[in-house]
């Protein structure tokens, strides 16, 4: 099919034909990595299509399928692996039109997948909930998106990562057949769907559970010593009693990359950043005293959200402002397990010094607290790139590698049957985000 017969096809649809808006939208932030900038350059979509609703949706799926046209379906584009970059042209499919909260309830939210994060949350807080977890890019970050490439965020040191069950509710998606459906995926059938890379179905709702929102406040406080500041971490992490949404450590000299915050972060010392439920800030002193630390910042709740967000500087926008500052720097992503936790965290910090630094996410896995890493790395070729992750993987940390654009190569390791199964029911011509699963690729090569 030619694109002008394509455009003709999707002419009551808005489209985008202008090849440097078609470039920026087969884009996301996997220019994080320099081992992926040269293996995507170069890889952009034909055209862009912007469904307003569902029924737009459907058309542009029946078309494609009809066609065998590539569909890569993109939110706002703040993934990190190339999630959204076309490996084989066609149409980028751009959720952000769909932009409608259907309906907002005690404890549950029912929205259309183009939703910001941000907005949700605050629509949800007019009647005493909020979003359970969110990325740091929430301001700017979709609600599919998020579903389709995410895992945790903030909020996950108290309610542990999306793919845990109870974490999403259900999804709303559209196949890629020659006469789309319509498919409501509830309960643990969402897994089907959840974190695939939008390679089965599209999304095009989303109902997710609520938490209480309470008044949260934030916190820096300073330590001398790292480890000690990853102990203490973990003490608040576990420190059931406590509120929080954010439990955050970071290894000197990280904190030389936030410029806002200098004032509040001696150098040299080794902060946590902190977002507290307000009631629980009178127990605080206690446990920073028993760690010796010192609390150098504290903004109470009614100022949250006016100038300075501490949750900007956590989770990956931590290097995003690192590689502001040096764009050599690149990223790990790891889950230390439990049954080593800070022993090894101490032997990591000790044996690569200033080369990867750390930066602790405390979150929930299984019940249990344990610390994720997000580790800044001094990049210097793609073979010590590899060497350092197979030292983490040989002391049994695992690592979802942020380096490749595979989704086994990645933190899943492997495709879950389930989805696997589904993938062949959805998209049995193989439209959708084509080459980024190994498994699939062999797949297609055998049945050409």
């Amino acid at each position: 099919m030619t694109l002008d017969a394509l455009i003709n096809s999707l002419k009551d649809i808005e489209t985008i034909t202008d090849p440097h808006q078609v470039a920026k939208l087969s884009q996301d932030y996997h220019t994080f990595s320099p081992v992926l900038v040269p293996k995507l350059a170069g890889k952009v979509g034909d055209i862009v299509v912007r469904p307003a609703h569902e029924q737009e949706v459907i058309q542009v799926a029946a078309i494609c399928a009809a066609h065998r046209v590539p569909v890569t379906v993109r939110g706002a584009g703040t993934g990190n692996y190339g999630q959204c970059v076309p490996l084989h042209g066609g149409v980028i499919l751009d959720t952000t039109k769909l932009q409608k909260i259907l309906w907002v309830k005690p404890g549950v939210a029912r929205v259309e997948t183009g939703v910001k994060l941000a907005a949700l949350d605050k629509k949800a807080r007019e009647i005493g909930w909020e979003m359970r977890m969110e990325p740091s890019t929430y301001r700017t970050a979709t609600i599919g998106g998020f579903v389709a490439g995410g895992s945790g965020g903030i909020g996950s040191v108290q309610y542990g990562l999306l793919g845990d069950r109870g974490n999403l509710l259900a999804l709303r998606v559209v196949t890629l057949e020659s006469e789309p459906r319509v498919i409501e995926l509830r309960g643990d059938d969402v897994q089907k769907v959840n974190h695939a890379w939008g390679i089965n179905g599209i999304i095009t709702e989303v109902e997710v559970p609520l938490g209480p929102a309470y008044p949260w406040a934030e916190v820096i406080v300073t330590f001398d010593n790292f480890i000690t500041a990853a102990q203490f971490g973990k003490a608040l992490a576990n420190a059931d009693g406590m509120i929080k949404k954010l439990v955050t450590i970071f290894a000197s000299p990280i904190p030389q990359y936030f410029h806002p915050l200098h004032s509040y972060i001696p150098q040299g010392t080794h902060p946590a950043f902190l977002i507290l439920a307000e009631t629980s800030l009178e127990s605080l002193p206690g446990l920073v005293q028993q760690y010796g630390g010192k609390i150098t910042y504290q903004k109470p709740a009614e100022e949250v959200g006016k100038g300075l967000n501490l949750a900007e500087f956590t989770w990956n926008h931590t290097t995003l402002h690192a590689r502001n500052v040096d764009n050599s720097i690149t990223y790990l992503q790891s889950i230390i397990p439990a049954n080593q936790d800070l022993q090894l965290v101490a032997d990591l910090y000790h044996y690569f010094g200033d080369e990867v630094m750390i930066h602790l996410e405390f979150i929930r896995v299984n019940g249990a607290v344990v610390p994720a890493a997000l580790q800044l790395v001094r990049y210097s070729t793609e073979e010590r790139l590899n060497e350092i992750i197979r030292y983490h993987e040989a002391k049994g940390v695992l690592i979802a590698n942020p380096h490749t654009y595979i989704i086994e190569d990645g933190g899943r390791k492997v495709i879950d049957p389930e989805q696997l199964k589904f993938k062949e029911m959805v998209d049995p011509y193989g439209l959708m985000n084509p080459g980024k699963s190994k498994v699939l690729e062999f797949k297609a090569q055998k049945r050409s």
